[in-house]
């Protein structure tokens, strides 16, 4: 049922991405050309990964040999929001397919390279069959990936993207490692598209020509907060606003410190502030607390975007309190992301780059999202 609701939804959001666009880019590695510009204008987006017919075919024909097969699985940081939706389907579609629950091992990482390191040692000396890794930093995937292949354990990377120059490297020694995920570009182009939408005469409400926006970003190494950071306000820049920075920083993906940088730069600016732009949603939350402390009003005097669709974020879409969220969907991918695992355990083998996408969410569309998430 939620598959083909989210069917649905993207196909709803895709046309509109047809009809909208966004900027280019060529940084992916050729093995990857979904990923060569914005999933949004990607002719792959019309068929969203949650329904490639490799995603659910060898699952099902693998069934009966997975009982056995042991599989480590290292998330960055349990506390994220993001990466608890994830890890919980992920656990739950292995199960589905075939697994033994008592040989899926899913471990924090506490948000601590070394101690990621020392977990993937661990799977290694184990024994595991194939290792799933939301790497704690991307920079570090060079060293996993030389250690998980020298080990001969198939790898598949999820949510932080290694850089090109890395994934280069999987397709020139055709090594069994993928990475599953969305493109980041599109959803930063899906926040400033939302923001675009408006209209300038709504945004610009001090007059001055100019979108004035806070930036709270999330971890400066991860690919996704670049990504979002700089194609959100470029999705401005090619609608032909001009744009004035007021505030551009670091919250690493937490509801507090988004909080308090969102209620100094308001203190400091003051009505000037007329959009916040935020990496993901407990960001969000932090900053429309801190918006409401200053007593302004998201939709009459300032506005305020997020990424990932957690339900208080359209919740408060809903209500009117955010202006809209993209829907980060832990669905499709954590889906690929198992089917990948059994693709290399059953001799299958993946592409080297397996792109998901992103869904627009403003009020329209905010209670389906809602209904499938919850």
């Amino acid at each position: 049922m939620k598959k083909k609701l989210l069917s649905a939804i993207l196909a709803t959001a895709m046309m509109a991405t047809v009809l909208t666009g966004c900027g280019g880019s060529n940084e992916q590695p050729a093995a990857a050309p979904a990923a060569e510009e914005p999933a949004a204008e990607a002719p792959a987006a019309e068929e969203p990964a949650a329904e490639a017919p490799a995603a659910e075919a060898p699952a099902a024909e693998a069934s009966d040999s997975l009982a056995d097969k042991k599989v480590g699985v290292c998330i960055y940081q349990f506390s994220d929001n993001f990466m608890t939706l994830f890890r919980t389907e992920l656990e739950n579609y292995l199960i589905a397919q075939g697994f033994s629950k008592d040989n899926i091992n899913i471990v924090d990482g506490a948000n601590d390279q070394a101690t990621q390191s020392g977990q993937i040692d661990n799977f290694i000396a184990e024994g595991v069959d194939v290792l799933i890794i939301n790497p704690v930093n991307s920079s570090s995937a060079e060293t996993i990936t030389d250690k998980v292949v020298g080990a001969g354990i198939p790898l598949v990377y999820i949510n932080r993207e290694p850089v090109a120059d890395e994934e280069q490297r999987w397709v020139d020694n055709n090594w069994d490692v993928t990475y599953v995920g969305c493109d980041a570009r599109q959803s930063g182009t899906f926040q400033g598209e939302m923001i675009v939408d408006l209209g300038i005469d709504k945004v610009d409400m001090n007059g001055n020509g100019k979108v004035d926006y806070i930036m709270v970003e999330g971890d400066p190494e991860n690919v996704d907060a670049q990504y979002r950071t700089e194609f959100s306000v470029k999705a401005l820049t090619d609608a032909g606003w001009e744009v004035e920075c007021l505030s551009d920083q670091v919250g690493n993906w937490q509801q507090d410190q988004a909080q308090a940088i969102v209620a100094n730069a308001l203190a400091q600016y003051g009505n000037d502030v007329e959009v916040v732009f935020c990496n993901n949603d407990a960001m969000a939350l932090g900053a429309l607390q801190a918006i409401q402390a200053a007593d302004r009003t998201v939709g009459e005097d300032i506005y305020l975007v997020g990424v990932d669709a957690l339900s208080e974020a359209l919740e408060n879409v809903l209500a009117g309190t955010m202006t809209g969220t993209v829907f980060n969907d832990h669905f499709s991918q954590s889906h690929s992301a198992a089917d990948a695992a059994i693709n290399y355990l059953t001799g299958k083998g993946n592409e080297h780059y397996i792109g998901c996408d992103y869904v627009k969410v403003t009020q329209d569309k905010a209670q389906e999202v809602l209904d499938m998430v919850k």
